[in-house]
C-alpha cells in the first residue's frame, strides 16, 4: 500500500511563528513605538540573557555571523601575514571571516565519524605566523575542546569558537561560547535560534575584548563621534534583539523536540541499513542539522523531492576546493574525509516542529531511493 504523499520542507519556519506569533507581535509593538531602532534596549537586554544562557560575561550582538567572526579576529589582532587555522569542511563564512584580516586560512581535516576538526592535525600546521584557531561546532554539536585548547596553550594562540550552527550545545556539560577567548553565533533565520533576518553575536568572558567590540561595531567609537579604532557598521537591530528575546525563551524546548526528532530518525534510519550521525562522547547535539551518508545522492535527491521531501547538502565542496580559494593552493586530496563526505552527505528535515509521522515518512522514502 502506498503512503500518501505529504509536503515535508527542509525547515518550517513559519510554523514555528505559528506558535509565538502573539508573542513577537507583542514584542515589536513597544519597539516600534518608542523609535529606538538601533541598539535600543532590547538589544542590551537581549545580550545579557544571551551571555546568561551561554554561561559567558559578555554578549555583543553584531549584524550577522559572519561578522562577529571578522570582529572577534580583529580585536584579537589578527592581520596580514598571520595565519588562522579552522577545517576543510565549514561554511565559506568561516575562512571569509579569516581573509577579510588580511590574514590566510590554514585548513585541517574533519573526523570522518563525527565530521568536527580533526585535533591531532593541528599541530603539524602551526607556523611562526600562526596565531589563533577557529573550531567550528559544525552542524549542531561541539569540538573537541579541551584537546583544542591544550594545542592553543602550548603554542600561544587565541581560539574562536565557530559556534553559528550550535545554540545550547554542550561540551563536558557546559554549553559552547565561553571556552575560547570569544565565540562567534549566528541568528540566520534557519539557525536554532534564528531571528526574522540576518543578526550575529560575540560571547567572551574577556571585559577588555568586549569594550573593545562594542567600539568596533559601531565606528570605533566608544561614545559618540570619538573614534579610538577604525571599526565597521555593523550592530544587531532592536526590532531583531526583540524577536530573539522572545525565541531564546523557548530555546531549549525546541532542542528537546529536535533531539526528540533526531533519536526518532537513528531508529528508523537503522532499520533501513543506513547509519545515522555519530554524536560525539563528550557532549550534546543540538541537531542544527541532520546529516546522513548515501550512495548515487543526486537520484535520492531527486525521488525524496518527488515525494514531497526537500532537503539539502550542507556542504557539496569543501571550502579548500571553492574557487575563491584557489590562491591557497590546495588540490584535491589534501583532506580526503572532508571530500569524501562531501560527495555523499545528504541533510534530511530537521526542526522542532517536526513530528514522528513526518519522520516515518522521510525514511520510508528513502527505503525506497536504496
Amino acid at each position: 500500500m502506498n503512503t500518501p504523499q505529504q509536503k515535508i520542507p527542509f525547515v518550517d519556519l513559519a510554523a514555528q511563528y505559528r506558535g509565538i506569533a502573539d508573542e513577537v507581535r507583542a514584542a515589536i509593538e513597544p519597539v516600534m513605538a518608542n523609535a529606538r531602532f538601533i541598539l535600543g534596549e532590547e538589544v542590551r537586554l537581549f545580550e545579557q540573557e544571551f551571555a546568561a544562557y551561554c554561561g559567558a560575561k559578555h554578549a555583543v550582538g553584531v549584524a550577522s555571523g559572519t561578522d562577529a567572526l571578522y570582529l572577534t579576529l580583529c580585536a584579537l589582532g589578527i592581520g596580514p601575514g598571520d595565519e588562522v587555522i579552522t577545517q576543510a569542511n565549514t561554511f565559506i563564512a568561516t575562512p571569509l571571516s579569516i581573509s577579510y584580516t588580511g590574514a590566510r586560512p590554514v585548513f585541517v581535516d574533519c573526523d570522518p565519524l563525527t565530521y568536527q576538526m580533526d585535533v591531532k592535525q593541528i599541530e603539524a600546521v602551526i607556523t611562526p605566523q600562526t596565531k589563533a584557531i577557529i573550531p567550528v561546532h559544525l552542524y549542531g554539536q561541539p569540538a573537541d575542546m579541551d584537546a583544542i585548547l591544550a594545542i592553543a596553550k602550548r603554542n600561544n594562540l587565541r581560539v574562536v569558537e565557530d559556534a553559528c550552527q550550535a545554540h545550547g550545545a554542550e561540551y563536558r556539560g557546559r554549553r559552547v561560547g565561553a571556552f575560547g577567548d570569544a565565540a562567534a553565533f549566528s541568528f540566520y533565520p534557519g539557525k536554532n535560534l534564528g531571528a526574522y533576518g540576518d543578526g550575529g553575536a560575540i560571547t567572551t568572558d574577556n571585559e577588555a575584548l568586549a569594550v573593545k567590540l562594542r567600539a568596533l561595531r559601531e565606528y570605533g567609537q566608544a561614545a559618540k563621534y570619538h573614534h579610538d579604532f577604525k571599526g565597521f557598521n555593523s550592530r544587531l537591530d532592536t526590532l531583531q534583539a526583540a524577536i530573539l528575546r522572545v525565541k531564546l525563551k523557548h530555546l531549549s524546548d525546541w532542542t528537546a523536540a529536535r533531539q526528540i526528532a533526531a533519536a526518532a530518525y537513528a531508529v528508523a534510519l537503522r532499520a533501513i541499513g543506513i547509519e545515522p550521525p555519530q554524536q560525539v562522547g563528550y557532549g550534546t547535539h543540538v541537531w542544527h542539522l541532520y546529516i546522513i551518508q548515501v550512495a548515487k545522492r543526486a537520484k535520492v535527491q531527486e525521488q525524496l523531492s518527488a515525494a514531497g521531501i526537500s532537503t539539502g547538502i550542507h556542504y557539496p565542496i569543501p571550502v579548500h576546493l571553492q574557487k575563491a580559494y584557489a590562491d591557497l593552493g590546495y588540490q584535491r586530496g589534501a583532506f580526503p574525509v572532508a571530500e569524501a563526505a562531501a560527495d555523499r552527505i545528504l541533510s534530511l528535515p530537521m526542526f522542532p516542529e517536526l513530528t514522528q509521522e513526518q519522520v516515518r515518512y522521510v525514511v520510508e522514502n528513502l527505503k525506497r531511493c536504496l
